[in-house]
């Protein structure tokens, strides 16, 4: 016996699979080697970043931030590029 859909539930966009659904359907080893790639997401970067907290003056941020996506790692070329003729101390 079938459980009755929650009509709050239902997903126009992604609709609950139905037994034709399944047997369309194929496993994710039978998927091409180049797509299963991109169904991954990319892969572990080599060398990894520390997540931390600091706090910014909001001009910046907001500088940062328009400048569109990707925004957070051109604050760490910034950075690195500061520590090219600074010193931290």
């Amino acid at each position: 016996m079938r459980k009755k859909a929650n009509p709050d539930l239902i997903d126009a966009g992604n609709p609950e699979w139905t037994d034709e659904t399944f047997k369309q359907s194929v496993r994710f080893e039978a998927i091409p080697e180049s797509l299963q790639a991109k169904l991954r997401g990319r892969p572990k970067a080599a060398v990894t970043k520390e997540r931390i907290t600091i706090r910014l003056s909001q001009d910046v941020v907001a500088q940062f931030r328009a400048s569109g996506d990707g925004w957070q790692t051109r604050v760490d070329a910034a950075l690195k590029d500061w520590l090219k003729t600074h010193s931290p101390a």
